[in-house]
Order: structure tokens, then C-alpha cells, then sequence
């Protein structure tokens, strides 16, 4: 079953569950695109404070560096026009601007502007014809991309350690020189970065809902479980930035939860995300928690919140229909944190499927067990 109709025709997600959802619960998907900020936190929200974070500088030191790469960009903009057809590249460290040259002949007219000079042999065009040139030749085993390395004057090319990858031959197909050839190994493969985590949200043409755990089906074939009021058999989904999904098993009334097969860039991680607390926090299996026990919910909409287990085997009817064997809690939640993963401490317990209420006054979520049904069709939940 897809969205409520009457929540996706209302364009706050608070106002939804003020009509819809203050006599009866309802179903918490959500339209539109997930919110930049779903709950409140304390990162970092202006480019000085996301310097002094990641680059580990002061106030002053931040501030010093963007008043250096701006007076940076006038001197660059000199150069450049001093190297003429010499002119190779520009490279700015810090507090200094470096123009590359391809003749020695420029050397002068550059410093004069106040940037340092270096002659180089290919520079920025040389080494793009370079990557060029590697791009036509045959695809390698082991061999993971490359890139010109203007400061080397290289062009890098990545290989899988230990792979064996004979980079020796597809230079000697592309018929560029060795001497322009760099290659690095690494133990880290690219991947794509539509990543499987618990809580963030993917979309179906009827709005929003949340990822509940990564898992595999019977034959292996990565995806995720979510609730079934998101999309029935055949529905497809995009997981942002890249990854496309279908729904391969989906039962509301019996427990409102759901398989999402991968179709491509599906990468498993055995990590629901909290949010606004920051981090990630691990599954490492699925132990059923007794009532009572705490419980903790993750969705797109409004993040990362914790609550108890009041009672299981519970029965609601929602406008879409009745659901059986829903577990009860006194978390809270709105539209679009539907299929999101409940959680008691690493043990995944289910996925969200309703409720009444909102995370501002507080209210009652409930969630579709997990095990049952999942087990049933033969699908695993990724535990690492």
C-alpha cells in the first residue's frame, strides 16, 4: 500500500498528523525531499565554523585563510595572464600561491606578480591528454581509476592491493610515457554513495520513507526492509544519490513490512544513523528485546528518538487498512520516518509503521516486528 493519500496532499508533515492522525493513527510516509536539518543540532552551519572544524583552525586562523585565498585568486589571475602559453597550472598551499610553467622563460614574468614559479614538463593540459589517452585503453582487473596529480606532474593511477593489476600493459596500449605514470596502491575500492544505512530515507513515486535495516534476500542480492505501506510488489525506489531499488516482498496487513531489493549501487552497512546525537550506531543482531526494555528509533524526518516497549501483538487500523501484530511504543514520530529501524541497544527489533502524536507534544509509535515475516521470506538482516 502506498502513502496515505491525505498525508501526501498536505504539505506539512505537522499538520498531517494534526488532522489525520489526532482521532486514529496513520501511516508516517511523507512527499517532498528529506529535510536538511530533521532534527535540531549543533554542526557547523557557516563556511567559518566548517573551516575551524575540519581543518582544525582557530578563529583567527580561518579567518586569515580566506583573506589569503582571495587575495590568492587576483595574483593567480596576474600569473596566469604572465605565463601566456607557458602558463601549466596554479596551486595554492596555505598561505602560498605556486604557477606552473612549461618553459623557463616565463619563470620571471610570474614572480614578478608575487606567486612563486615551478617549470614543469606536462602541466594541466599535457597531463589531461595523458588521462585521455588511459581512458581509451582496455579496462585492467585490479585497477581502480586515475587522475593527474598536478603537483607531481602525474598522472596517479589507483590499484587494488594485491590485485596484481598489470598497469604496465594498459600504459603500453594507451602509448603514453612511463615517466608520466605514477601508480599507488590502496586498500579501499571506490564505491558509490548510495549506502544502506538504517533511518535514511529513499523515495517512491508516492513521497518519502525511511530505510529500516540493510539485509539480503535468499539468494544474496543486497536491499533493505522497510514497511509495506511505502510500496507494493514492483515498486521502485531511488536510494539518493544513485541507487535504484524494488520492492520484492511487501505485506501491510500482516505486519506492515517490506523487502527492498537492490537493483544497483546498493552498498550494506550494519549501521542505523542517530541523527542529531551524532554517529551511527552498529546492529549486530536481531534478539528480541522484553517489554519494558528501552527502544530507540531512527527515521528521515525526525531523526534519532528513544522510548520503551509498551506492549506487542497489537492490532491498528489505519486509514489505509488493519495491521496485525504491531509492537507498541511510546516513541515518537512523524510522516516520513515510516520503515525506519527500532532498535534496543545493537539488537534490530523492527520497523515503523504508525502512529498518533508528534515528536514536539510526544505520541505513540508502533513498529512491525521483525523476524517473523523476514524470516519467512528467506531475507537476512545485515549484521557486519
Amino acid at each position: 500500500m502506498r502513502p496515505s493519500p491525505v498525508i501526501s496532499a498536505i504539505g506539512s508533515a505537522t499538520l498531517a498528523f494534526g488532522l489525520a492522525l489526532s482521532m486514529a493513527p496513520g501511516a508516517l510516509a511523507a512527499p517532498g525531499p528529506v529535510p536538511q536539518n530533521p532534527v535540531a543540532d549543533d554542526h557547523a552551519t557557516g563556511m567559518m565554523d566548517a573551516l575551524k572544524r575540519d581543518l582544525d583552525l582557530t578563529q583567527a586562523e580561518a579567518e586569515s585563510l580566506l583573506e589569503v585565498q582571495e587575495a590568492a585568486l587576483d595574483t593567480d589571475a596576474e600569473a596566469t595572464e604572465a605565463a601566456g602559453d607557458a602558463y601549466a597550472g596554479s596551486l595554492f598551499d596555505t598561505d602560498e600561491l605556486t604557477v606552473l610553467v612549461t618553459d623557463t622563460a616565463a619563470v620571471e614574468a610570474v614572480e614578478a606578480t608575487g606567486a612563486d614559479a615551478t617549470v614543469v614538463s606536462y602541466g594541466t593540459e599535457g597531463l589531461a591528454e595523458v588521462v585521455e589517452d588511459l581512458n581509451e585503453a582496455s579496462a585492467q582487473e585490479g585497477v581502480l581509476g586515475w587522475y593527474p596529480d598536478v603537483a607531481g606532474d602525474t598522472v596517479v593511477i589507483e590499484v587494488l592491493e594485491g590485485s596484481g593489476a598489470d598497469v604496465d600493459a594498459m600504459v603500453a596500449e594507451a602509448g603514453v610515457e612511463a615517466s608520466a605514470i605514477q601508480v599507488v596502491e590502496t586498500d579501499q575500492a571506490p564505491r558509490v554513495y548510495a549506502d544502506i544505512i538504517g533511518g535514511m530515507p529513499f523515495y517512491t513515486d508516492g513521497g518519502r520513507c525511511a530505510i529500516g535495516f540493510a539485509a539480503t534476500n535468499s539468494a544474496g542480492q543486497p536491499g533493505f526492509v522497510t514497511a509495506a505501506h511505502c510500496g507494493g510488489v514492483g515498486t521502485q525506489v531511488t536510494v539518493p544519490p544513485d541507487g535504484v531499488g524494488v520492492f520484492q516482498y511487501s505485506n501491510f496487513s500482516g505486519g506492515d513490512i517490506a523487502f527492498v531489493r537492490g537493483i544497483s549501487n546498493f552498498t550494506l552497512h550494519n549501521l542505523v544513523s542517530r541523527y542529531n546525537s551524532g554517529g551511527a550506531q552498529a546492529v549486530t543482531g536481531t534478539s528480541q528485546a522484553p517489554i519494558g526494555s528501552a527502544v530507540c528509533r531512527s527515521g528521515s524526518t525526525t531523526g534519532w528518538h528513544c522510548g520503551t516497549i509498551q506492549a506487542r501483538n497489537q492490532t491498528v487500523s489505519y486509514p489505509q487498512g488493519t495491521v496485525h501484530g504491531l509492537t507498541r511504543t511510546n516513541v515518537c514520530a512523524e510522516p516520513g520516518d515510516s520503515g525506519g529501524p527500532f532498535v534496543s541497544g545493537s539488537q534490530a527489533q523492527g520497523v515503523t509503521s504508525g502512529g498518533s502524536g508528534n515528536c514536539s507534544s510526544g505520541g505513540m509509535t508502533y513498529y512491525a516486528e521483525l523476524i517473523p515475516m523476514v524470516n519467512s521470506w528467506g531475507v537476512s538482516i545485515y549484521t557486519g
